[in-house]
């Protein structure tokens, strides 16, 4: 793991970090790289644009890890209005939501009962329901949450990360249920035993694992996302794709607001699908820490934005 990013990781843990952040009006400014807004309006308004260009959306509310059930119980409510705003929006967008929003780091039992919620009036309105990997910790958990609601609502999605180096046995034990996955590198700062401390590692693991997922797509065993921007990366499995004999139709790209955007755009107009991930919500330090340190060079542009 390179400096930056280890440094950039332990300062996303900090409370003091966190308060100063989001309190300074010239470092919300810089979020506007990777999020248009905190309000759930500037999240749809966006996705309203990028409608227009074909590209679907994935929405997610910051924060994790709450420290009541009434918090969780706040979250749930939150995300059942969104879902009714989605469904009169006319927009092809998704939730995607954490489990220790929901409870997880409280009581199992609770989180369980709100995805059951969620996933069922996301179900109703015709849309994925996504549930986001945290860090190596939560995998079991996660996992588990994930095969109970999946087994009453099939349209259910799964973030998985390339880095840790269980999953290549988690997504082997997860085909037979034929599951929606999005594969996404990894951000969360992990041990070495636990995740690959180098990223050509981790780009080969990516590769790997999503190439077995193609193959499975091809056969209708999987719904392969990914979540990359990685635009080789993209380009060589788009080719493994066709090698496969899965149809654009049978795999997804998605990216973030505002990354790569260019790509995204290009990308579409080939005829892939893709969906752009929009987060909004006023607790996004540690969420925009661990996007800066994907790439450290992105911390120049934060100058820059601070600075203009």
């Amino acid at each position: 793991m390179s400096i930056g990013r280890t440094i950039l990781l332990k300062m996303a843990k900090s409370p003091f970090l966190n308060r100063q952040a989001t309190q300074r009006s010239f470092v919300k400014r810089a979020t506007k790289r990777f999020m248009p807004g905190e309000e759930p309006a500037d999240a749809l308004r966006a996705a309203q644009l990028l409608k227009a260009e074909g590209r679907g959306t994935v929405f997610t509310k910051l924060g994790e890890n709450l420290t009541s059930l009434a918090d969780a119980e706040a979250v749930r409510d939150h995300y059942l209005w969104f879902l009714d705003e989605l469904a009169t929006s006319g927009l092809d967008g998704h939730v995607s939501i954490k489990p220790t929003q929901l409870g997880l780091d409280l009581s199992y039992e609770q989180c369980e009962t709100h995805l059951f919620t969620l996933a069922a009036r996301s179900e109703a309105i015709g849309r994925v329901f996504w549930i986001d990997m945290e860090d190596s910790s939560y995998v079991d958990r996660t996992l588990a949450l994930y095969r109970a609601v999946k087994s009453r609502h099939p349209r259910v999605g799964l973030c998985l990360q390339a880095y840790l180096r269980r999953t290549p046995a988690d997504l082997e034990a997860l085909l037979p249920i034929t599951p929606i996955i999005r594969l996404v590198k990894g951000a969360y700062a992990e041990p070495a035993d636990v995740a690959f401390p180098l990223k050509a590692d981790t780009d080969r693991a990516f590769f790997d694992l999503t190439d077995r997922m193609l193959q499975a797509a091809a056969g209708g065993f999987c719904v392969p996302v990914l979540g990359t921007h990685d635009i080789p990366l993209i380009d060589r499995l788009v080719a493994r794709a066709k090698a496969h004999g899965a149809t654009d139709k049978q795999y997804e790209i998605h990216m973030l607001y505002g990354i790569r955007d260019a790509d995204q755009r290009r990308l579409r107009s080939e005829g892939r699908a893709v969906k752009t991930l929009i987060s909004y919500g006023s607790a996004w330090y540690r969420w925009y820490m661990r996007r800066l340190a994907e790439r450290p060079a992105n911390v120049w542009f934060v100058v820059k934005s601070m600075l203009g």
